[in-house]
């Protein structure tokens, strides 16, 4: 499996700005060669290379590593809008996204990433350096660090190239790994059902509860902070705004990690698989007030879920993912179903049989169910139809399938 691990370069200042005008050169010729690909209609590798190699190289005296790397990533770049628009991820055909989309060449930021290859980046892991190639001639010995593990997976699984990224005034490299997946369980003794919240990002069926209050009070502080500086718009103002952008989101991706690895030492500790929802379109299902909108377009649920899918992979861990359609007012005890045995955000009380839990225990169980279920009827991956945008409800997570959703093949999901 491909994993990326994300090491930082530490550039004396001479070094930093050679890789800087590394980067605005490689992005500079990425437009030109953008604009040419769009007049043209010419979206090929090999096609685009023949119309603009020899500029790019002598234009803007790159390597021709480095010039083919960028029309490679310009058709890249056309692909990647290409699939999104046969998806309809960016509007209807003939709606202003979509004419705004299409209607003008593809453009670079000055600072974005330029993709290396072996030719043009050489590592020395056990001196901590690496050898780069920028438009000012070849660095040697730029100093970088990483963790013990992270120098360990370079070490014998760096395959293919690496980018060059800089944010916010530091330097990054994201070196490909192919790292062996583990032997996949499949007969594993259970699943651990993992029912994912705002209020509580995760909870187990084994009655375990994850974060969740104090990073959504974290984010409301933030964003009452960001107010007003914005209210304010001073100089100083917009640099706390600039210093401050991504500081919510690393908060969450390193929470969204911890969970992940436990849950996935937790299930290959107990062999048992990980049973999660399928929560695909629920921002586009569920109907909130302004004020709780921001709360949850602000819930990372699809990163948590795409971390416990690579790291179950990597443990040989079996994950399926189940209809959440009316897990939260089902009893996990005698199965009555009823919007009224939702007594609370907190508390679940089945008005059938009495039975009393925690709200998000006893969906993590009834998602744990359905999982068994599906693993004994060995279904097939199906992936559930998006429901119709009609009516304005406000149930919990809920899907127009009632039977099943989606499950892994045999031995693990994607998620």
């Amino acid at each position: 499996m491909k994993l990326v691990v994300q090491i930082k370069l530490l550039p004396t200042p001479i070094e930093a700005r050679a890789l800087e005008a590394t980067l605005c050169a490689c992005n500079e010729a990425a437009c030109w060669v953008s604009e040419i690909a769009y007049e043209r209609d010419v979206r090929k590798n090999f096609a685009l290379r023949k119309l603009t190699y020899r500029p790019v190289k002598d234009r803007w005296r790159l390597g021709a590593q480095a010039a083919q790397h960028v029309i490679k990533k310009t058709c890249d770049a056309y692909e990647t809008l290409r699939v999104n628009l046969k998806a309809g991820n960016l509007g209807k055909p003939g709606s202003k996204r979509y004419r705004k989309a299409t209607g003008k060449p593809i453009a670079f930021r000055p600072e974005g990433a330029q993709p290396y290859d072996d030719r043009m980046l050489s590592w020395q892991i056990t001196e901590r350096a690496v050898s780069i190639w920028t438009v000012r001639g070849r660095l040697k010995n730029v100093a970088f660090t990483a963790s013990v593990e992270q120098l360990a997976t370079l070490a014998l699984y760096r395959r293919g190239e690496s980018d060059l990224i800089m944010r916010d005034g530091m330097w990054f490299l994201h070196a490909t790994c192919e790292v062996p997946e583990a032997e996949p369980n499949t007969e594993p003794q259970g699943f651990l059902g993992i029912d994912l919240g705002i209020v509580n990002i995760a909870t187990t069926s084994d009655g375990e509860i994850m974060a969740g209050r104090a990073l959504n009070r974290t984010r409301t502080r933030e964003r009452t902070l960001r107010a007003k500086l914005q209210k304010k718009n001073t100089p100083s103002a917009r640099r706390r705004l600039k210093k401050r952008r991504r500081k919510e989101a690393r908060r969450a991706k390193d929470i969204n990690h911890k969970i992940a690895k436990h849950v996935v030492a937790e299930a290959e500790r107990t062999g048992r698989g990980i049973a999660l929802e399928d929560l695909g379109g629920i921002r586009e299902r569920v109907r909130l007030a302004k004020p709780q909108r921001a709360t949850l377009h602000s819930w990372a649920f699809h990163q948590l879920g795409q971390f416990v899918a690579y790291k179950a992979r990597k443990a040989g861990v079996p994950v399926v993912h189940v209809d959440p359609a009316y897990t939260s007012r089902t009893c996990a005890e005698c199965g009555h179903t009823d919007e009224a045995n939702r007594v609370s955000q907190a508390w679940f009380a089945c008005r059938n049989c009495g039975f009393v839990d925690h709200a998000d225990r006893n969906s993590s169980r009834n998602i744990r169910a359905r999982a068994e279920e599906l693993w004994r009827r060995g279904v097939q991956s199906i992936t559930p139809a998006p429901p119709p945008k009609t009516g304005s409800g406000t149930g919990r997570k809920r899907s127009t399938t009632a039977s099943g959703a989606r499950c892994a093949n045999p031995s693990f999901s994607e998620g």
